[in-house]
């Protein structure tokens, strides 16, 4: 089986004041994560989709589902105070339906535009190597400063990728690197590879997309709309 778990818990505070979380804006007349759940609900080989968001906004996430009748969310899970937490709230919920050999694509709730071929190519690799990151290469110099004044390294841009979502895994591989972070008191990872890292575990690579964008910002936010206007046209 091959389940998503969309993280919808942030508050988008970098959106600037806003009465809802960024994810529930809607765009071209539908909220972004219904947007994002329906690149995994017309998916093929997504079996079922796992919601994580924050407890004040389940009502919201479940009257979305029944409206825009999304048959594969099986679950509702509440968010954590770190991405961390939410994840692991995630894993927990699906837990006594899934065997340690199935598919488990983390995905963020504010990137709407995956596309049917990163989430195959996650599923395919995943299922090759245990663990994968969607990434794109970096175009652009990257700098290193410790202490935001003084450049102190210039790694070399061609082993230099931008991470995405989904980041997939297997369960067994996924629940005991998030077993051993509980354990082990680290509670700071920013996504789901650094814990596999830390259990000196190997993520292989897959290819993103530039249109796989966060939307984190306003400037995303209109990105986002003129995208979709230009696929519906």
């Amino acid at each position: 089986m091959n389940i998503a778990i969309v993280l919808a818990g942030g508050k988008g505070t970098r959106m600037g004041a806003t009465s809802e979380p960024k994810q529930f804006t809607e765009v071209n007349d539908k909220p972004i994560i219904i947007h994002t759940l329906e690149s995994f609900e017309t998916h093929e080989d997504i079996q079922a989709i796992a919601v994580v968001c924050l407890k004040e906004w389940k009502d919201n996430i479940k009257e979305l589902i029944e409206k825009y009748e999304l048959k594969k969310v099986m679950w509702i899970a509440e968010g954590g105070t770190t991405r961390q937490e939410s994840v692991r709230n995630g894993l927990k919920a699906i837990s006594s339906e899934v065997q340690g050999e199935d598919i488990v694509l983390i995905h963020d709730g504010a990137r709407p535009l995956v596309s049917h071929k990163i989430i195959t190519d996650n599923i395919a690799k995943a299922k090759e190597f245990g663990a994968v990151n969607t990434v794109i290469a970096a175009t652009d110099t990257i700098v290193q400063s410790k202490d935001g004044n003084v450049i102190t390294e210039v790694p070399v841009r061609k082993e230099l990728f931008m991470a995405q979502t989904p980041q997939s895994f297997k369960f067994q591989v996924i629940s005991q690197a998030h077993d051993f972070a509980v354990k082990n008191s680290v509670e700071d990872a920013t996504d789901d590879c650094q814990l596999v890292f830390r259990l000196s575990g190997q993520v292989y690579l897959v290819q993103g997309d530039k249109l796989n964008l966060k939307i984190t910002t306003k400037e995303d936010l209109a990105i986002l709309e003129a995208l979709i206007k230009m696929r519906s046209s």
